[in-house]
């Protein structure tokens, strides 16, 4: 299914962070209207905002981890489509994913808003192996085949589309 239009009801900026151990880090979000859900960092991007810009600010916000954009490279992966999260947000949203390599990470969570406080139940680095294993609900959906092709081929010339998750 292609990429909805915009003008978006939301846009993120999202980073898949991995360390030289092959684990990606992701965050589990609690909520009253459905259960935990585990998500990479990353966020909305700001009116005005590039893409990559964001991204980068949400990986700061979130881990501590400070890059430039450029660091980020392109984007490797998109999803988007409609959805309705309660009265915070109905229409069509646009997900965009950067690939990022770190050693090692300390996260550093001060960054995180009261929401993200009170809403991010856990932090985990997660091998490929258990991504692939889990009955835990992690999303974008595609994420290990993605992985899979990132962590043997690098980044796509093109971004990979992947499936709409809700």
């Amino acid at each position: 299914m292609p990429l909805p239009e915009g003008p978006y009801a939301r846009r993120t900026a999202r980073v898949l962070l991995m360390d030289k151990e092959d684990r990606l880090l992701l965050f589990k979000f609690g909520s009253r209207r459905r259960n935990h859900v585990w998500l990479t960092p990353g966020g909305g991007i700001d009116e005005g905002e590039a893409v990559n810009v964001a991204a980068a600010r949400e990986l700061r916000e979130e881990t501590g981890l400070v890059v430039t954009p450029e660091q980020l490279g392109e984007v490797v992966a998109t999803t988007g489509g409609y959805a309705e999260l309660g009265s915070w947000i109905k229409g069509n949203i646009r997900e965009d994913f950067f690939f990022h390599r770190v050693d090692s990470l300390n996260i550093d969570s001060s960054g995180f808003t009261d929401y993200e406080r009170k809403a991010i139940a856990e932090i985990r680095w997660w091998s490929v192996a258990d991504l692939e294993s889990t009955a835990e609900n992690v999303v974008p959906w595609g994420l290990v085949p993605l992985l899979k092709s990132l962590l043997r081929d690098g980044p796509p010339a093109n971004f990979v589309e992947l499936p709409w998750h809700h």
